[in-house]
């Protein structure tokens, strides 16, 4: 190392396993980054997004200074050039048009950053539209809606206990490749290795054969989409041979004994050809989830982004109550965060309703206030009162994550005006009349709001910017704070003034003293906000604790939390919503579905993270391509060779990618992996255009979601194969 290099601790923002990494510094620009050994959560594992924070950190193709459309075209302008513009049009089309005329997206790299965590929600409020889309609708709505009815609150998800389980049942889930997700694991492979050393059992459910499922004792081929399927007849089994002991959980319960008449047609041999699963597998996998000592069971994005998603996500908190393994050690438990509210006395709440208003166009439910991505494109192109006019983009590229991106595409060219903050121009941001880039992660405050909330033991972690602020530059929670006040009709005000409002509004409504406002310490108002919550939070934490411990604080493994997370009105386990029991004829009928012809599911890679980091040089190339999956059988009676360019083909379009024949996906699945496609003009992404790929969910017409959440159906969707002429 050189004398003038130095190392500064940062917790990594690239994927939802938050590892503590040590960065080495060179003036102000990062020159490597390794795992921080003496991280109390990540004990210096590192993947390679992690390893390649420098390379995204300085990518040229980040913008450095705000872009404004003028004559058509979009230049470099001022901070003061870019709010200006935004304070002249947004209020004044919200004025003209109604609330409901400006929409808001926030995209998946919200989750990633202190200030997407803090700052949207005011804007939202501010704005006071109904017009909410975000990447939850195109990923993990189903557990949010399936924890809000089981619960009461949406934001309720229990994970895996993963140190201490014996028994571990994966269905949808590739966290090898993801690090995990809704369930925040540093080292997730070493975890799982961990749990077969100790004697433990893994078995993952998967149309492929992934790197998890290659780590499995079992794993169990399922024809995509029959998820539910196949966690109802677990379920069915559990309760028809009376193996089902929910334990001390019975004092918490209502609908047991509705669950038990609602299963009882999903028995192993009614699902067996659906599933393409036998009957007596079936009912092992259900004999040895309740004979294990503690065990849990674990579902994400491929059994969520299906048709059944949310019952799905139901049926897998279903098992892990049939068994007693919820809330209790080894099983799936509740995380407590630093920041979330000090725990309560156990008592009845509000609850969780679905469906508190309707999309204009095609009358869709919402849910957790967020109306289906999927239906962004005709809210904007159809005529008429509420008819969007102006979006607002938070982080997010929907036209490449959502279905039909061509029709978005053009729907955005129709907007009166629209705001993209975001460090790249994209496929969705060229499209901005005003771009506002945030700086680099090494210039940023880090912490983990949200992934707090779904971390497999209990720790709190903060990083200060690693480097100081680049000249022309602006803090990404200046940027958003601005933004609000531009929105609200208070442009001009300083930024502090929005954090302030916070605080004030937080203590009045904790019915703490105002005197603890002067107290606080941080250096920004959202490190104050910070301090305000950890000392309102469960553990009575402050900032300048955190500061005193940069490898982070332990605060132990998860604890049993029941009755206390309930916010049902019952007060109770509602193991029955009526919402449930509602949907569940549609998954019967499931039952008489034959095989169909090919069917098509995504995949995620180790080296990315959806559609935002194809541009790292570093990161491309290995597993890291955009290839279709076939399986031997399927490309032979196709005509397809190996590195053949196959034609795709479904109800939203097609799509051309190289063929790659291979037995890890099963006979009748092809797989395309999420987030590329990035061919299209005016962008400024110059490594991912080297190699676009293409965009899987061009071959989804976005009609197909799942009722209950709005989440677009993105696996076991039909396609049709051919050789491309």
């Amino acid at each position: 190392m050189s004398h003038d290099s130095r190392t500064a601790l940062r917790v990594c923002p690239l994927c939802e396993a938050t590892c503590g990494l040590t960065l080495t510094i060179e003036g102000t620009t990062v020159t490597g980054a390794r795992g921080d050994r003496e991280d109390v959560f990540s004990q210096g594992f590192i993947c390679p997004k992690g390893a390649s924070f420098g390379g995204l950190d300085a990518d040229p193709d980040r913008l450095r200074t705000p872009l404004v459309r003028e004559d058509g075209v979009l230049r470099e302008a001022t901070w003061d050039e870019a709010f200006d513009l935004i304070a002249a049009k947004v209020p004044a089309l919200a004025e003209e048009y109604g609330k409901q005329a400006v929409g808001v997206y926030l995209g998946n790299p919200n989750v990633h950053t202190m200030a997407g965590a803090l700052y949207p929600p005011l804007l939202l409020s501010t704005l006071g539209t109904r017009n909410v889309f975000t990447a939850s609708t195109l990923d993990q709505m189903p557990k949010h809606v399936s924890s809000g009815l089981l619960f009461g609150d949406p934001h309720a998800i229990p994970v895996p206990d993963l140190d201490r389980t014996a028994h571990l049942l994966l269905i949808g889930a590739n966290p090898l490749e993801s690090n995990g997700s809704l369930c925040t694991a540093p080292d997730f492979p070493g975890k799982l290795k961990s749990l077969r050393r100790r004697g433990g059992t893994l078995t993952v459910v998967d149309p492929r054969r992934t790197r998890t499922a290659r780590l499995a004792d079992r794993h169990v081929a399922i024809r995509p989409g029959a998820d539910a399927l196949l966690l109802a007849a677990l379920a069915q089994v559990l309760v028809d041979e009376k193996l089902a002991d929910p334990g001390a959980l019975s004092d918490h319960l209502d609908g047991y004994d509705e669950l038990a008449d609602a299963i009882a047609d999903f028995t192993p041999e009614a699902v067996a050809v659906t599933c393409d699963i036998d009957a007596g597998t079936i009912r092992t996998i259900a004999r040895e989830l309740a004979a294990a000592p503690a065990a849990a069971v674990y579902g994400r994005i491929g059994s969520c982004t299906v048709e059944h998603g949310t019952l799905a996500s139901w049926l897998v908190d279903v098992l892990n109550v049939l068994t007693g393994n919820l809330d209790r050690p080894g099983g799936a438990l509740f995380p407590l965060s630093a920041t979330a509210r000090a725990p309560r006395p156990a008592a009845p709440g509000k609850g969780f309703a679905l469906g508190r208003w309707r999309s204009r166009v095609s009358g869709h439910p919402e849910a957790k206030g967020e109306l289906p991505t999927a239906a962004l494109a005709e809210e904007i192109e159809t005529p008429g009162e509420g008819r969007i006019r102006a979006l607002i983009v938070v982080a997010g590229n929907p036209v490449l994550s959502s279905p039909d991106g061509d029709r978005l595409d053009r729907a955005l060219d129709g907007l009166d005006f629209m705001v993209s903050v975001d460090p790249y121009l994209n496929e969705t941001a060229r499209h901005a009349d005003v771009v506002l880039p945030p700086p680099p992660p090494s210039q940023s405050a880090h912490f983990d709001f949200a992934f707090n909330s779904f971390a497999v033991h209990d720790q709190v972690r903060y990083s200060r910017p690693a480097v100081p602020l680049e000249d022309g530059r602006m803090d990404e929670s200046e940027i958003l704070a601005r933004l609000v006040l531009a929105v609200g009709g208070m442009h001009g005000a300083p930024p502090e003034s929005v954090d302030d409002l916070v605080i004030d509004s937080t203590l009045t409504k904790a019915g703490a003293p105002g005197t603890l406002a002067d107290g606080l310490t941080g250096s920004t108002g959202a490190e104050r906000r910070l301090d305000l919550m950890l000392r309102l939070g469960p553990y009575d934490l402050s900032l300048e604790q955190l500061l005193a411990h940069p490898h982070g604080i332990d605060l132990g493994p998860l604890k049993p939390r029941l009755p206390q997370v309930l916010k049902t009105r019952s007060g109770r386990i509602e193991l029955l919503p009526a919402p449930i029991a509602a949907d569940l004829p549609r998954l019967r009928a499931a039952l008489d579905a034959g095989p169909t012809g090919l069917v098509l599911v995504g995949r995620r890679h180790l080296r990315s993270n959806n559609s935002w980091m194809h541009n790292v040089a570093s990161l491309r190339g290995g597993s890291n391509v955009c290839t279709l999956q076939i399986h031997p059988d399927d490309a032979a009676r196709i005509g397809l060779a190996d590195g053949d360019t196959a034609r795709i083909t479904a109800a939203g379009g097609e799509v051309e990618a190289p063929a790659e024949i291979t037995d890890a996906v099963r006979a009748g699945v092809v797989s395309l992996p999420h987030g590329w496609g990035h061919s299209r003009p005016g962008t400024r992404m110059s490594v991912a255009e080297a190699e676009p790929g293409v965009n899987v969910n061009q071959l989804l017409d976005g009609t197909l979601m799942d009722p209950l959440s709005g989440t677009s159906v993105l696996n076991a969707v039909p396609v049709s194969i051919s050789p491309a002429r």
